[in-house]
């Protein structure tokens, strides 16, 4: 019991590290904070289950932001951090039942549904909307589909027992 906590801790950190690697690996936006930082946390989601996935994808937004300078503010920045922890869950969650569902599910969550909510906010509005609808999707979309290439590989080569799910 005690290994397999040690085996998740160092795992979630692994994890952790990869979304700030992933950060600096920037997908062209209005904002600059569009980057392959939730790759690692949605499959820390698939394969070390939902709660931890959701820790390596809210920080993972959150060390994108850093780098970027907060460029909406920083609590605006916990908000996203907040979404994409939900989404990694949600993708963690649906992705054990139905991997191709949760794959379409969480692209369309996070890429059209996560800068929707920004509409209602005077600062950001529609233009904010239509703007960051294709480099999200289209980044959303290659995270959601690269950590679900990697959950394959390494569920087909090791086990992966260290989900509490």
């Amino acid at each position: 019991m005690e290994q397999q906590k040690t085996k998740q801790l160092a795992l979630t950190g692994m994890f952790i590290a990869l979304s700030a690697v992933g950060a600096l690996i920037k997908v062209p936006s209005p904002t600059g904070t569009v980057a392959f930082d939730s790759a690692p946390g949605f499959a820390a989601a698939l394969l070390l289950g939902p709660g931890l996935g959701a820790l390596s994808a809210a920080l993972g937004h959150l060390f994108t932001s850093l780098f970027a300078g907060f460029p909406m503010t920083f609590p605006i920045h916990i908000i996203v951090a907040l979404e994409m922890a939900a989404f990694a869950a949600v993708y963690g969650y649906l992705g054990k039942k139905n991997l191709p569902l949760a794959v379409v599910a969480v692209s369309i969550l996070n890429g059209v549904i996560a800068p929707a909510t920004f509409i209602v906010f005077p600062q950001f509005g529609m233009a904010f909307f239509v703007s960051m609808l294709v480099p999200l999707l289209v980044a959303s979309a290659a995270n959601v589909i690269v950590s679900a290439l990697i959950y394959k590989v390494i569920s087909g080569t090791i086990k992966t027992d260290i989900s509490n799910n």
